[in-house]
């Protein structure tokens, strides 16, 4: 572990190109993805299935009746999920063949069909459900994030999304805002340094506190360090929910500020501080945040609006299994 923390000059300090924003990774349709995916699509198939069969569909359908069926969307919205359709019908084994007629981040129009499926009638019936439900609801959270992302069109700073994701889903969630045109805050613990009060509290020793400055300084140098030979990340972000915070921690050098909770008017002054004191530090507005304030928070110039909202508020969006007419043999 090195004892020095590395060095924060840049480009900018040069007077020439500005800093680069920091970013955490984006999640992306991956293997770890899919693995997720297929694990919950695993519970879900218990769910509706136990240790049993779909008797309904057993006792009426023809073990080789075959039928054809659409995905179709109610309601406008942003496509989020269609590249997980063969993954989710590869864990049923069942015998369907699919056509994606629309990619990821585009937008649904109502009645337009979106997934065609094809094949084994039994199959059909007895997945459709898993499919719908994890399609409507990434496709909710795409949209829901694609209203934010619209309503600071104009604004330099961008939408990211938080951790309030449901648990076994924050993949798969953080996808699909990505799908509505959001940015990926940290995936989880292990991809940043994030400080808060609580680490604040608990870090100074017994009945002392860390100091923010202090703590924002001890990042910076264990990003530069390994644990059991695995690198730590790379970014340093800390929370601070006053203004004086804010003051002793830029100069500190994080790359990152989340200025949580702040009124409009403490937005603006944290702003003009952050440029006077340390401009290559990105400012974070979260808390309160809501599709009708995001629009003024963006306006005070902040870098970064994170929100809970765009995953654990976003509603399923509405679609439907239309059945076709059988086809001509």
């Amino acid at each position: 572990m090195s004892d020095d923390a590395p060095s924060n000059s840049t480009d900018a300090d040069e007077g020439q190109n500005p800093p680069v924003a920091p970013e955490y990774a984006e999640v992306a349709a991956d293997e770890t993805m899919e693995n997720d995916l297929r694990q919950l699509v695993r519970l879900a198939i218990a769910e509706d299935l136990g240790r049993s069969v779909d008797w309904t569909t057993v006792c009426l359908i023809g073990e080789e009746t075959r039928g054809q069926c659409s995905i179709v969307p109610r309601a406008p919205g942003v496509a989020a999920g269609m590249v997980l359709v063969p993954w989710i019908l590869d864990e049923f084994d069942a015998d369907i063949d699919h056509k994606c007629h629309i990619e990821d981040g585009q937008p649904l129009v109502p009645g337009q069909e979106i997934v065609t499926l094809s094949g084994n009638a039994r199959d059909l019936l007895t997945s459709e459900r898993v499919v719908l439900n994890i399609l409507c609801k990434l496709c909710g959270i795409a949209t829901k994030t694609r209203e934010f992302v619209q309503a600071i069109e104009g604004h330099h700073a961008k939408v990211y999304d938080t951790r309030k994701t449901t648990p076994g889903w924050r993949r798969l969630e953080k996808y699909a805002v990505r799908m509505g045109g959001g940015q990926n805050h940290r995936t989880g613990l292990f991809d940043g340094f994030l400080i808060k009060d609580n680490h604040l509290a608990l870090g100074g020793g017994p009945g002392a506190t860390l100091d923010p400055a202090d703590a924002v300084r001890k990042a910076l140098q264990w990003r530069s360090g390994r644990i059991n030979q695995l690198p730590a990340p790379d970014i340093v972000e800390i929370e601070v929910d006053r203004l004086d915070e804010l003051q002793s921690v830029l100069p500190a050098g994080p790359d990152i500020v989340l200025v949580d909770n702040f009124t409009l008017d403490q937005l603006r002054q944290a702003v003009a501080m952050r440029d006077q004191l340390n401009p290559s530090v990105q400012l974070e507005a979260s808390g309160n945040v809501r599709i009708d304030t995001i629009g003024e928070i963006a306006a005070t110039g902040v870098d970064r609006i994170s929100s809970g909202a765009l995953t654990h508020r976003a509603m399923w969006l509405d679609l439907g299994l239309d059945w076709l007419p059988p086809q001509a043999s």
